[in-house]
């Protein structure tokens, strides 16, 4: 048995959304979820998609995925690739299924000319940290992510 990474396709939909459901569940957040099958699809292949998801595949059976999108260095002058979401299903892990994802897209940014690849990974989450070490990331303390989101949002947009 192997692994086969595949650009989704318009019939995933319905799996990028459950998978999206699970990756959320995992990180304790499915709370937070309010995307639905539809808002993702449109998002995933509208005619000028901004974002984009490879499927992992495992004998056939749909294990995996990576939504990314692309993002920009001014220092650089290059775009790279920002993963929001990288997931493998509990029953496959351990499989090689997360580093063939991520080497697909480090092949991507290699190929086009891009001049990084980043992501985010909570504090708590000790083995994929440590997986992502040993895939060579490094884990930038010194940078926070800032978020503004919700009433939050709507606050910032309406001061003059």
């Amino acid at each position: 048995m192997s692994v086969v990474v595949r650009p989704a396709r318009p019939d995933d939909a319905a799996l990028i959304f459950a998978l999206v459901r699970e990756l959320a569940e995992y990180e304790k957040l499915l709370g937070d979820v309010d995307a639905t099958e539809a808002s993702l699809s449109r998002a995933l292949f509208s005619a000028e998609p901004r974002v984009f998801c490879d499927i992992a595949e495992w004998d056939g059976e749909p294990c995996g995925f990576a939504l990314w999108f692309m993002n920009f260095s001014s220092f650089r002058g290059r775009h790279g690739i920002y993963l929001e979401d990288l997931f493998v299903r509990p029953s496959h892990r351990g499989c090689g299924i997360g580093k063939a994802l991520l080497v697909n897209l480090a092949k991507r940014c290699v190929e086009k000319g891009w001049t990084r690849f980043e992501w985010s990974v909570l504090d708590w989450n000790a083995p994929s940290i440590a997986f992502y070490k040993s895939l060579g990331a490094a884990i930038l303390d010194e940078w926070k992510i800032c978020r503004v989101t919700g009433d939050a949002l709507k606050t910032l947009a309406a001061r003059g």
